[in-house]
């Protein structure tokens, strides 16, 4: 009886483990922090579109939060980003709008209180305050979607965009 048992919850074990998702998510890709190709990063972090919001997470599997999904991001390219977005609050050096990049992380106030850093997401289509950054929203997209940065929602609540690539490459 344990014996079909075990065999049973290994089988249901195993078939969840294929049913999260249908697409092919990239693995970890070996790289070294003075190479870090900027559009590699955008490529990883679009592997990611449509994964479902999940506050507190930087698990693929379950969702993301926006720290949670921009740690993850750079964590695969063995850049060791702070877990929570408030923490972004003192990173880095603020750059002008016209040194943005890809790969550069932008840093908001919170939606409700523009005293306390509450989102984060990483810039991929370099343009200014024009720019469109990644992230993972709780609002209406309900997970990881590219927004625009000169949306009112964002340009009111931007604090900063710090390069993290060059930061830990210098």
């Amino acid at each position: 009886m344990h014996f079909k048992l075990s065999i049973i919850a290994l089988i249901v074990l195993f078939t969840n483990c294929f049913q999260s998702s249908d697409k092919a998510l990239p693995e970890k890709l070996p790289v070294k922090k003075d190479s870090i190709d900027r559009t590699e990063v955008i490529e990883f972090a679009k592997a990611y579109l449509g994964t479902t919001y999940r506050y507190a997470s930087s698990d693929p599997a379950l969702g993301f939060d926006c720290s949670g999904f921009v740690h993850f991001v750079f964590k695969n390219f063995d850049i060791n980003l702070p877990r929570g977005s408030a923490e972004y609050k003192f990173l880095g050096t603020a750059l002008k709008p016209e040194e943005f990049k890809e790969g550069d992380v932008l840093v908001f106030y919170g939606n409700s209180d523009s005293s306390q850093i509450g989102h984060v997401g990483i810039i991929c289509e370099a343009n200014g305050m024009k720019s469109k950054f990644i992230h993972a929203s709780s609002g209406k997209a309900n997970g990881v979607t590219i927004s625009e940065l000169g949306s009112d929602h964002y340009t009111r609540r931007f604090y900063k965009c710090i390069d993290v690539i060059d930061l830990v490459t210098q």
